[in-house]
């Protein structure tokens, strides 16, 4: 996989790609279609395909206070659409000049001129430009072949990143997984905390939250994917912490019958049950007990067989 930047030369083998455009945070069910689309199409002809996003994301620009809510970082994308079969990224940086390009000029100069993409795909409601000015039917008006992909839908209607965030936040995880067809996962750098987990028997990996959205507030069964390929399963809280002070949002990973050290190694962690919300507990005593009963229970649904 090959990450692009808009701002660059685009290499030649990569002209006359097809492109799947969009911003495809999370990656779901219904970004999977518009992407798998453009590489069927991509490969009947013979062609490289590209999955353009973008970063920042365009609400982040227009709303610089809005609360973090992105569901995946651009490394996770990048190996997602990897594994789908794309053969690159494109990642178009959005700033003040991108927001201000009209849509012709968006069109003509990106698509066209830039990508040079013989085809471009998108989802019915894709749209583009200064005021959302372009869509798919003005990429036809200037030339390029467009197709688009409708929306995906469940019992409940159409599958969006919007429905996968009010999962999340409801600590709905099982709902999240269904649309995402993978558990929503974070993934950072184990940072040194103050190490209180260790003196009660529960050593915990501490991940900053950073741009991701925040599920509910809580403890929650896990998985790890650790350095070197492994694959732990664990408890996780993740949140302010009630009965310690100061007040820290972090996410904490208890993973179960694992020694090594992980300070300073990246790590991905994926939300597979919410066991309870946070609480606050009179003594380090209380929290210990509380602690071995969420353990158990994550154990207890983690080795439950995938349906």
């Amino acid at each position: 996989m090959i990450r692009l930047d808009h701002r660059e030369p685009l290499p030649l083998s990569l002209r006359g790609a097809v492109l799947a455009l969009g911003n495809f945070d999370g990656f779901h069910q219904g970004h999977q279609a518009v992407v798998g689309e453009a590489i069927a199409w991509a490969s009947a002809e013979g062609r490289p395909c590209i999955v353009a996003t973008f970063d920042p994301h365009p609400v982040r620009h227009f709303r610089p206070d809005a609360e973090p809510f992105r569901l995946t970082t651009l490394d996770q994308r990048e190996e997602l659409f990897a594994a789908a079969g794309a053969d690159a990224m494109l990642v178009f940086h959005f700033d003040a000049a991108m927001a201000e390009m009209p849509a012709a000029l968006w069109a003509e100069g990106m698509v066209s001129r830039h990508i040079g993409a013989t085809g471009v795909v998108t989802g019915e409601d894709f749209t583009f430009g200064k005021g959302r000015g372009g869509n798919p039917g003005l990429l036809r008006e200037r030339g390029v072949e467009t197709r688009t992909v409708g929306p995906v839908h469940d019992d409940e209607g159409p599958i969006s990143s919007s429905r996968i965030r009010e999962a999340l936040k409801a600590g709905d995880c099982e709902t999240a997984t269904r649309l995402l067809t993978r558990p929503f996962a974070i993934r950072g750098v184990v940072q040194h905390g103050d190490k209180r987990g260790r003196t009660i028997g529960f050593p915990t990996a501490n991940l900053e939250l950073g741009t991701y959205l925040r599920p509910h507030y809580g403890i929650y069964a896990v998985t790890g994917a650790l350095p070197g390929g492994k694959v732990a399963h664990g408890a996780a809280n993740l949140g302010v912490r009630p009965t310690f002070d100061p007040p820290r949002e972090l996410l904490e990973p208890y993973f179960f019958d694992f020694d090594g050290d992980l300070y300073g190694r990246e790590i991905e962690v994926g939300f597979h049950h919410f066991l309870r919300p946070e609480a606050k507990f009179a003594s380090l005593e209380e929290l210990s007990a509380q602690m071995e009963k969420d353990c158990a229970e994550a154990r207890g649904l983690l080795a439950q067989p995938k349906l």
